[in-house]
């Protein structure tokens, strides 16, 4: 397009007024002023390519120059450097491809009790200077941008005082092979938004920060209305944008509707504050979509999907694979009422012994070993139970089946895994240990599961059509019975056992269980809670956190008050 020329401005004026006496050029100092330009002459024009420069060398080059490229004369600013034709190109480039009607360049003091105007750099003089840029572009009103630059005064090939040519004289971003250009936007920039229409930024939410970075690269250039800005940025020499510097015009955003809660979010946020190497993930039980997800601290592991060993949580998965089992003459129907002895050091036949952290009970029944997370009480049953029958009952019921079939729920998730297996294997996986893998997300949907009867696949997107690989997930609802077993037991664990007055004043129906896994015994176990209230269910996990009612247990219970 043509371009205006401005016409010189006298920009520079006295600010070279005073000497320069900060910066040198090879070994010497540039105070020395051994060719007496100190008076005011001229200095040789074949100066030895090793003498120093004064500070009015330093000053006279560089106040030579901005007013030239000010001037709108970039032929003789380009005069002014040691690589004419590629600056004479450049400065040209920068006027065309930018849409740059005028310059207006000024020398920065470095130094305001002397008014120094350069600083020392390796290769010469540094001198800071600002650019009001004006833009004039496809008949918008002009806008003027404003940013600082530095140039660097030394010698060229004959010795003469010299800018030392580069491409971030023109602006400090670029550099060989990028380009400076004015004009549409690739896309319009993107607003998350919760299910309510509110804005969400990560500098608000910072728990999310990770999530939020997912959600703008997978879906930044998804048909989501809105329309691009007129723009100033960089690009490389593929024409991809690597940097917008100014926006000329502001577009229209468009939007990603989440399925997030800008209220339940920030519960979750300051929940998760107050442990160190913490997450917590809230759904709706009705569709299992994500109402909110914070880890601590943010920008670093995501610890609300990271996989760890889910602990006594897990026994909700168990219980159902125990009360689903085929019932044969030696192994009877199970339900919450049967006698399952919690005993201290019990070891299955040929076993490792196991461990309680409640008392012994003799005549401790399914539904006191599950809500005083009596390990022994539920490996007693082993025998009830095949190699594959927690991963069956995971798959089946609960939609865990791991990499064989990813959620997909619109953000970069790693589901949980029930590998089975028999002997130790098989017991240790009954209570949440051995190789048993699950993040809070995934604990969350399990008590979305109990709560609503039927397992829904998470989403954080309102839009499910848009998420990649996304499949219809036909899960086998919980036998009614299981179901009503499973919530009378969480229930008993929320009034009177180990979740007893976590959940106090909570939203009816409410459920609860605590969990804690161990995976160095020089540590401190990893604390779980999972529960639901009302149509709300959430999951929290803390490293470290020892027992699950003392460290993830409050976390869920913030959260869960904030969702009614």
């Amino acid at each position: 397009m043509p371009m205006a020329r401005g016409v010189k401005t006298g920009i520079i004026g006295a600010v070279f007024a005073g000497m320069l006496g900060v910066a040198g050029y090879g070994a010497y100092n540039i105070y020395s002023n051994l060719d007496g330009s100190s008076s005011g002459t001229k200095p040789a024009a074949a100066a030895g390519r090793d003498e120093p420069l004064s500070a009015k060398d330093v000053a006279d080059t560089a106040a030579d120059f901005l007013t030239a490229w000010s001037s709108g004369d970039d032929a003789k600013a380009a005069k002014l450097t040691d690589s004419v034709q590629t600056a004479t190109a450049a400065l040209a480039e920068y006027r065309d491809k930018a849409g740059i009607s005028k310059v207006a360049a000024t020398a920065e003091p470095t130094d305001s009790a002397t008014g120094s105007t350069a600083t020392a750099g390796p290769t010469g003089a540094i001198v800071s200077f600002t650019v009001k840029a004006t833009i004039s572009y496809q008949g918008l009103a002009p806008k003027v941008w404003t940013y600082g630059s530095t140039l660097t005064v030394g010698r060229n090939t004959v010795g003469d005082p010299a800018v030392k040519w580069a491409p971030s004289v023109l602006e400090p971003d670029l550099k060989d092979g990028l380009s400076l250009v004015t004009g549409l936007a690739t896309s319009p920039d993107l607003d998350l938004v919760d299910r309510h229409g509110k804005i969400m930024t990560a500098e608000q939410y910072p728990g999310l920060t990770d999530v939020f970075t997912d959600l703008r690269k997978r879906y930044q250039d998804a048909k989501l209305g809105g329309t691009p800005g007129i723009e100033t940025y960089v690009t490389n020499d593929a024409g991809e944008l690597i940097k917008t510097l100014y926006v000329v015009k502001p577009g229209t955003n468009s939007k990603l509707k989440t399925t997030l809660d800008a209220r339940v979010q920030a519960a979750a946020e300051s929940a998760v504050k107050k442990y160190g190497q913490s997450g917590v993930t809230a759904l709706d039980t009705h569709d299992g979509t994500i109402l909110a997800m914070a880890a601590n601290p943010p920008g670093g592991t995501n610890y609300a999907l990271a996989l760890q060993p889910p602990g006594s949580t897990f026994k909700i998965v168990t219980a159902t694979a125990l009360m689903t089992a085929p019932v044969t003459k030696d192994t009877p129907r199970l339900t919450p009422n049967s006698v399952s002895q919690c005993v201290d050091g019990y070891a299955a036949i040929g076993g490792k012994p196991y461990h309680n952290v409640t008392p012994n009970k003799q005549d401790a029944t399914l539904a006191w070993d599950f809500s005083r997370s009596c390990n022994t009480g539920f490996i007693r049953l082993s025998k009830y139970l095949d190699s594959d029958s927690l991963t069956r009952t995971g798959e089946k019921y609960f939609g865990l089946v791991g990499d064989r079939r990813p959620w997909y729920t619109g953000t970069g998730t790693t589901d949980g895994s029930i590998p089975g297996g028999t002997g130790d294997e098989m017991t240790s996986e009954m209570i949440g240990q051995g190789q048993v893998l699950m993040n809070t997300l995934n604990m969350a949907s399990v008590a979305a599961t109990v709560r609503d009867g039927r397992f829904h696949q998470p989403s954080i997107l309102q839009d499910k059509n848009l998420i990649e690989n996304r499949q219809t997930w036909n899960a086998t609802p919980l036998p009614g019975p299981v179901r009503q077993n499973l919530m009378a037991m969480m229930k008993l664990t929320a009034t009177n056992g180990t979740a007893a007055g976590l959940m106090t004043g909570m939203q009816q129906p409410y459920g609860a269980k605590t969990g804690s896994a161990e995976e160095n015994k020089n540590d401190r176990p990893t604390g779980w809670f999972t529960a639901y209230s009302g149509d709300v269910a959430a999951a929290a996990m803390v490293m470290q956190g020892d027992h699950g009612n003392k460290s993830a247990g409050p976390i869920v219970a913030d959260v869960l008050r904030a969702a009614r």
